[in-house]
């Protein structure tokens, strides 16, 4: 009988921790869970109705979205800037991952996501500009590094072609040290002049950064910010800038509130695509949390959800979904420049390393 006694009373026990650890890892009746998504600021306004939509169908799941640069994205959750605890992190593309991965495992030894990065949307680098400076500066129509650089040297637009009033010549991109797409441009420039000369050395990008550093005045920490700004002071604070054919797509028709004329679309050959991806972390995120995000994961990339971010100017992650053919589409739209299918070469994205000697080299120069 004593022997029996103390078999219940471990088999109590038992149950008392197993149902602790079901109270720790289940979500408590009629009680929200909060899932903290932060995401690249390209992504905010589809990822802000796609929150409305996912919340309306799962009720009990409060979504809570935050945007910051890319590689801000990785500093601060890296370092542990951060104060909140995000589960899921989607920067511009999965290299800004690769390189969160490494730092990650160097520092902790350990994973840092729960399962593999998931593709959400795609984009590509573009240039916009101001179409009469833009027919001066490209004057067959296609985008040209070697031009922006010109332009730069002799600062003035009455020295290349352009009206004397239009005064200097300005060039805009966002920080290389937080953000994707700045790191997108001056690898392609760099790219471009290395395509040019059969002697490219250190020193010559080093030339080529001190250029673009002393021409971008207090570049942005994000795309999104920069479009905006440049639609908002117009031609005399920016002529030229690089930008995801997302965001470029999107806000085009608040140049006819903003400006007398409308920016142009222009297609570097060859650009970059960036595929927007999502990745749930380990840190601080217990594994029921991480199957409720990887259930928002899972929407978003459904059919009727990737028409929502068409619709915002990016492009699908599943094949078959025609881009003039979903409702309020921006290719359907007539905006100059624009092209589903632009007939140029489509490169990945600098890898961790590249990453780091751009920002080296950037930091470097005065």
């Amino acid at each position: 009988m004593i022997h029996q006694s103390k078999q219940n009373k471990i088999i109590t026990s038992l149950g008392i921790i197993l149902a602790s650890l079901g109270l720790t890892y289940a979500p408590i009746p009629g009680v929200k869970q909060t899932i903290i998504v932060v995401s690249g600021t390209e992504l905010k306004e589809p990822l802000q109705e796609l929150e409305t939509r996912f919340e309306q169908n799962n009720s009990r799941v409060d979504l809570e979205l935050k945007f910051q640069g890319s590689q801000d994205m990785v500093n601060n959750y890296i370092d542990q800037k951060n104060d909140f605890s995000p589960a899921i992190l989607i920067p511009a593309n999965e290299q800004i991952l690769s390189e969160l991965d490494n730092r990650w495992k160097a520092q902790n030894n350990s994973e840092p996501f729960y399962y593999s990065p998931q593709a959400i949307a795609k984009t590509i680098l573009v240039a916009i500009a101001w179409q009469e400076r833009g027919d001066i500066l490209f004057a067959d129509g296609n985008f040209s590094w070697s031009s922006i650089e010109r332009a730069m040297q002799q600062r003035n637009w009455s020295k290349i072609g352009g009206k004397s009033n239009w005064g200097s010549f300005d060039f805009v991109m966002t920080n290389p040290t937080r953000s994707n797409s700045g790191q997108l441009t001056l690898s392609l420039w760099g790219q471009s002049k290395q395509n040019n000369s059969l002697n490219n050395t250190q020193t010559e990008l080093e030339s080529l950064y001190t250029l673009i550093k002393k021409s971008v005045y207090q570049a942005p920490r994000s795309t999104d910010i920069l479009l905006q700004e440049f639609i908002t002071r117009g031609a005399n604070d920016g002529d030229v800038a690089t930008v995801y054919e997302s965001i470029a797509l999107h806000r085009w028709s608040q140049t006819k509130l903003a400006q007398s004329q409308p920016y142009q679309i222009y297609y570097p050959n060859p650009t970059i695509q960036t595929i927007a991806t999502a990745a749930i972390v380990r840190q601080n995120i217990d594994q029921n949390t991480a199957k409720v995000a990887q259930k928002f994961i899972d929407f978003i990339t459904q059919p009727q959800q990737q028409q929502v971010f068409v619709q915002y100017g990016f492009r699908p992650v599943i094949p078959n979904l025609n881009l003039s053919s979903v409702s309020n589409s921006p290719w359907s739209q007539n905006i100059p420049g624009v092209i589903s299918n632009p007939s140029v070469k489509i490169e990945q994205p600098p890898n961790s390393q590249e990453i780091a000697e751009i920002q080296r080299l950037w930091n470097r120069v005065r």
